[in-house]
């Protein structure tokens, strides 16, 4: 369920400027950030090709994945204000219940947080 968004922690506030930038770099529609559970972040954009298309969560879940990382901590995805039930299920099935999923606009402004 989504609640309005809370206060951030300065470590979710950096997922932010991750999420942000590498959006605004790409001009993809979404951006996103994870930080897994031993502290490394993944950064990613949406991946639409003719033969390929993948969610900005969905790339960083990869990235995390083929790194070796054993959950995540934190989610930021950047975008339309929200998070779809696609990326949460990926985000649930990696991390678990209760990772908290922070989803904002394109200038990074939060408008609610999930729980996975």
């Amino acid at each position: 369920m989504s609640e309005p968004a809370a206060e951030l922690s300065a470590e979710d506030s950096k997922l932010v400027t991750l999420a942000r930038a590498t959006r605004a770099r790409t001009g993809a529609a979404q951006g996103a950030a994870v930080r897994d559970r031993d502290g490394r972040t993944y950064a990613a954009a949406t991946v639409t090709l003719p033969s390929l298309a993948v969610s900005a969560v969905g790339v960083c879940v990869a990235m995390a994945v083929s790194s070796g990382s054993t959950g995540l901590d934190a989610v930021v995805v950047l975008g339309d204000g929200s998070v779809s039930d696609a990326d949460l299920a990926v985000v649930r099935d990696f991390g678990g219940p209760g990772v908290p999923v922070h989803a904002g606009d394109a200038r990074g402004t939060i408008a609610t947080t999930t729980l996975s």
